[in-house]
């Protein structure tokens, strides 16, 4: 189930800058019980970047009638199953340069796809993962924000094929760890939270964000701050974090193991209530 700008339809002119240059950016949102989970986190993010790029963003209330749209759609109306909301939002159309045009007509594009069949025992028993030699270049203008330009996931996710390996983990040029290929990353050492400054690469994930803010509600230390291979191999505890996963510790790195320590295990109780809470409201 696709729309584009309103309309059900399955086609975006060719001209359209997110085709042409990557000119957009996009949220990918978790649907439980008929609902886009923490729908308006990522529509504040999407606006947030919309500024940074300078691309007028269509609003908020637009983009949750379109996304509620959707939603009831779902499978004729059966709450109980979950799928993933894709909402991108490009610069329109705008000639061939890159040049922007003098008028923006920016381009929405919503579109619901099956939820991801990860089997259970990534979150209770924690993933493989690997380091990718595909580094993240440095960006502050674009650093932290989810645009459409994401050729450093995809060559580095093209690394493996390994079935036992469920992420890959991503170094800077600076050889600092940044990320997952598709999830952002936390570890712990000493009872306190460190997690990468996104300062000059990254995205800035939603899950993050709020993981960040309910762990210090919990009264752990949360710390932000540059990092080598090195200090994550010493942690006590790993984990890897997106808003369709929610939380899968990381239980080996290449050759170094790691528990499912109780830490880990608590975020992803405050999580789990913190997300029941959100769908509650929502409903």
């Amino acid at each position: 189930m696709i729309l584009i700008n309103g309309e059900s339809k399955e086609h975006i002119e060719i001209s359209d800058r997110g085709f042409q240059y990557g000119d957009g950016l996009f949220e990918t949102i978790e649907v439980r019980d008929g609902q886009a989970v923490f729908l308006e986190h990522h529509l504040e993010r999407l606006n947030s970047g919309c500024q940074r790029l300078y691309i007028p963003f269509p609003g908020a209330e637009l983009l949750s009638f379109e996304a509620g749209e959707l939603c009831r759609r779902l499978a004729g109306g059966r709450h109980s199953v979950r799928a993933v909301l894709k909402v991108i939002v490009t610069r329109g159309s705008g000639g061939r340069g890159y040049r922007q045009p003098d008028v923006i007509q920016p381009s929405r594009v919503l579109s619901l796809h099956p939820y991801p069949d990860y089997p259970e025992i990534y979150r209770e028993q924690g993933i493989a993962a690997r380091f990718c030699a595909t580094r993240l270049g440095l960006n502050p203008t674009l650093a932290g924000i989810k645009h459409l330009n994401r050729l450093e996931q995809v060559m580095a996710r093209a690394e493996w094929n390994d079935p036992v390996i469920q992420e890959g983990l991503m170094l800077d040029v600076n050889d600092h760890v940044i990320e997952g290929t598709m999830t952002n990353l936390f570890y712990i050492k000493n009872n306190s939270l460190y997690t990468a400054v996104l300062a000059q690469s990254g995205v800035a994930g939603i899950m993050r964000g709020i993981i960040m803010t309910i762990s210090a509600d919990h009264g752990l230390s949360v710390i932000e701050h540059a990092f080598t291979k090195d200090e994550l191999l010493s942690a006590d505890e790993v984990f890897v974090c997106n808003s369709i996963i929610g939380i899968w510790p990381i239980k080996q790195i290449e050759t170094t193991r790691f528990s499912v320590g109780p830490l880990t295990q608590s975020i992803q109780g405050w999580l789990d209530k913190f997300t029941s809470d959100d769908c509650m409201e929502a409903g």
